[in-house]
């Protein structure tokens, strides 16, 4: 069984059930009124100690390092060091996985409104 979770109404996250219960939560510099050094779209960490605050400040901090596209890449490699289960990029047209997570499109129909 999985949890999924929608990106930007076109992709879908999946945290499978062994993750269960853990801290997800996103950080934008495009979307929404918080202040944000950074310009990624998205950056959705979970991280494994079920603590959504860690999650928040990791994903602000991830995300505050996402400029440009290019930014991704050295912004995954710099997630390893810590203890995180996944992270999700999303820049413009570009997008960046790494951990235990799953990402795949979301359907056009789901039945939601």
């Amino acid at each position: 069984m999985l949890l999924f979770l929608t990106l930007s109404m076109k992709l879908t996250l999946e945290i499978p059930l062994e993750f269960l219960p853990c801290g997800v939560c996103t950080s934008s510099g495009t979307v929404g009124h918080s202040l944000s050094f950074g310009k990624a779209d998205a950056v959705v960490v979970g991280h494994k100690n079920k603590n959504a605050a860690i999650a928040d400040a990791f994903a602000t901090k991830l995300a505050n390092r996402v400029k440009v596209k290019a930014d991704i890449q050295d912004v995954l490699r710099l997630c390893k060091k810590y203890d995180l289960l996944s992270v999700a990029i999303i820049k413009d047209d570009a997008f960046g996985l790494a951990g235990h997570f799953k990402v795949k499109p979301t359907p056009l129909h789901t039945g939601h409104v």
